[in-house]
């Protein structure tokens, strides 16, 4: 059975992503069609803010895209020589909050060790953070898509844990979806001649045609299509 997943490739590779690979084992032939674009921004910012880890008492990550924006600020050579002489470390002192095992791997990427990656979703990561935080703390510096839910700043600031959110990525749909939606579904299959005839006079492309109206007819045609 052929399974259509709406989500971007892990590391841009289909055959090794592992939604993919899981449900193969199960006999379920997947295909992936990315459905969302990011566009980077403030990076400038956010690095100027990375710089000064000593107003900071931490970082918070909820999405694998807020970990690309700094990777993407660090881009700059001076950037990452600065980062990885003494930054880095400095932000290896403080809590490095993350949602998930994808954001955490990422994390990782760029010399720091994330916590709070089993928490699974941002609700019960603000909850993780309220055990780790004081009232009056310096505040947690959280990069974030223009999209983010409320539900993690709400809970911090209920308990007085102060966070600095900082806007790196948006997000759009992705500009090829209806192509790839419509290249996905274009093949139609015709049970016999006639029933091709009035596909394609209404624009629907035909794929296969049964040679005769029958269930083996059309298993058959099926067949030699798609292989």
């Amino acid at each position: 059975m052929k399974v259509l997943l709406l989500k971007d490739p892990k590391d841009g590779d289909a055959e090794s992503d592992p939604y993919v690979k899981e449900l193969g084992l199960h006999g379920l032939e997947a295909t992936l069609i990315p459905v969302l674009s990011f566009e980077f921004v403030s990076l400038t910012s956010l690095f100027e803010k990375l710089s000064s880890p000593d107003i900071y008492g931490g970082l918070i990550f909820t999405s694998p895209r807020a970990v690309e924006a700094v990777k993407l600020s660090l881009d700059n050579h001076k950037c990452k020589e600065v980062w990885t002489n003494s930054l880095r470390e400095k932000w290896n002192s403080k809590s490095i909050y993350v949602v998930g095992k994808a954001t955490a791997s990422l994390v990782k990427t760029i010399g720091i060790t994330p916590q709070g990656e089993g928490s699974g979703n941002a609700e019960k990561l603000a909850e993780y953070i309220c055990t780790r935080e004081t009232s009056g703390s310096a505040p947690l510096l959280f990069p974030c898509g223009a999209l983010k839910r409320e539900v993690l700043p709400n809970i911090l600031k209920e308990k007085n844990i102060s966070m600095e959110s900082l806007t790196v990525y948006q997000t759009a749909q992705h500009p090829s979806i209806q192509k790839s939606l419509t290249n996905y579904f274009s093949q139609f299959a015709a049970i016999g001649p006639t029933t091709a005839d009035a596909m394609i006079l209404e624009g629907i492309t035909v794929g296969c045609t049964a040679r005769n109206p029958s269930p083996q007819d059309l298993a058959i045609g099926l067949k030699e299509t798609l292989q």
